[in-house]
């Protein structure tokens, strides 16, 4: 059972995809609050034309809709430096690793059915749709 699943997650791009969504997203709220509370804070104090603001500045004087939040875009490409390292390092890297393993043959890949495995199946099937008539 366990070998079954094994190969199913390191077939293809499972793993890519099953990383980019479930582990991007879980990761992206616990960085984005790190950013948020700790390196933004650090950012804005840098300084800027409003030190409530933060880092950035108003295009048009007093009319505060038009305040270029630089620190905001700052964090957001820290947020994004983060996420991709801790996708990369956690999950991309060690899957890499064992597909190099499985190449040079210290470990074996995924198994194909033999051919008596799938007569064995298709008999069982055959054999059950028999007796729902």
């Amino acid at each position: 059972m366990f070998k079954g699943f094994k190969d199913f997650l390191l077939r293809g791009n499972v793993v890519e995809l099953a990383v980019a969504v479930v582990i991007g997203a879980a990761f992206t709220s616990i960085v984005t609050a790190f950013t948020t509370g700790l390196i933004k804070p650090l950012i804005n104090a840098i300084g800027g034309s409003d030190a409530a603001k933060g880092l950035g500045f108003n295009i048009l004087g007093s009319n505060d809709a038009t305040f270029m939040d630089v620190g905001g875009v700052i964090n957001a490409g820290i947020n994004f430096v983060i996420v991709a390292a801790i996708v990369y390092f956690a999950f991309v890297l060690p899957v890499k690793h064992i597909q190099e393993r499985r190449k040079r043959g210290e470990e074996a890949g995924p198994s194909e059915p033999t051919d008596v495995e799938l007569l064995i199946e298709i008999r069982d099937l055959l054999s059950r749709q028999s007796t729902k008539d």
